[in-house]
């Protein structure tokens, strides 16, 4: 037998309920990349909430305005298509006693810089502050 119309409507969500779990909802910190596969030239960032400034960046692109000035000729020279967006590592919340999720953040920075050094002709970033808010 198939369930009345009232019955389907018990499980969807209300928009009430759906707002309220957003709410909630811990934002994820973590590294991010945004890479040109052309030329190989990367941007590193990071963030307490890594949704947030990965959309920007792509939009910021998409419409010419990017702050950065190296990366927006090249999005414009080799296209959308030629850059990855990807989230490099992510802080694991705990409630370990003095666990600071910042504190992780900057350590996570600083073994995402070491190794990719993102800057001069591999990288976009211009020094070494890439937190975003």
């Amino acid at each position: 037998m198939l369930p009345s119309v009232y019955e389907k409507e018990e499980h969807v969500k209300s928009r009430k309920d759906i707002i309220r779990e957003y709410k909630e909802r811990k934002p994820t910190a973590g590294v991010f990349m945004v890479k040109n596969t052309v030329n190989g030239r990367l941007l590193l960032g990071s963030t307490l909430n890594i949704d947030g400034p990965l959309n920007k960046h792509r939009f910021m692109l998409q419409i010419g305005s990017h702050r950065n000035a190296v990366m927006q000729k090249d999005w414009k020279e080799f296209g959308e298509d030629a850059f990855v967006f990807e989230i490099l590592e992510t802080v694991e919340p705990s409630d370990t006693p003095g666990f600071d999720i910042t504190e992780e953040l900057a350590l996570l920075e600083e073994i995402w810089i070491e190794k990719l050094d993102p800057f001069g002709e591999q990288g976009y970033n211009t020094d070494r502050k890439i937190r975003e808010a």
